[in-house]
């Protein structure tokens, strides 16, 4: 799969998720080949630092992200800061990021909060050499009316995010 898209909440009335379910629309309506994958799906263990990579679902989701070109985080914001689920992933999957072009659609109370994901996306430069797409996607609950997005800014947002993804390459 080209294009990996990994919905890291684990609320059943996610905001990030809908963002990450239009990007999977997004890159459907333009014939790339992409997956969406939920977190909610997964049983993952705390990340020890030892034996919790060898476990089936982490060795599962691993995979998934070696084997894809771009991951799209979808990600709730709490206290300022990508969820606890969506690091706990990465430090579970480490060099499985090695290389990708990795973008954010991140979700969170307010607009105080549009920064947060930059302490990640300085990880995955660093310890994985990933490139970054430049256009994170952000919305806040006033962009989502009855958890479905609402807002033509952010949905906007996503296509360019589909679209710009697209054309980066890892060199």
């Amino acid at each position: 799969m080209e294009y990996l898209i990994i919905s890291a909440s684990l609320r059943s009335t996610s905001h990030s998720r809908a963002m990450a379910q239009r990007l999977t629309a997004a890159y459907a309506a333009r014939q790339a080949p992409s997956a969406l994958v939920d977190m909610r799906d997964y049983a993952l263990p705390f990340c020890d630092g030892e034996q919790t990579r060898e476990h089936p679902q982490v060795a599962a989701l691993t995979e998934r992200i070696a084997k894809a070109r771009v991951v799209a985080l979808a990600a709730p914001i709490y206290n300022y800061d990508v969820s606890a689920a969506a690091k706990n992933l990465i430090e579970l999957t480490g060099s499985a990021w090695e290389n990708k072009i990795v973008g954010f659609l991140c979700a969170a109370g307010g607009q105080s909060s549009y920064m947060s994901a930059l302490g990640l996306a300085n990880s995955l430069m660093l310890d994985f050499r990933a490139v970054i797409v430049p256009r994170f996607v952000y919305a806040t609950g006033a962009d989502f009316s009855d958890g479905k997005l609402v807002s033509p800014r952010v949905e906007a947002r996503i296509e360019q995010l589909a679209e710009t993804s697209m054309k980066l390459r890892y060199v």
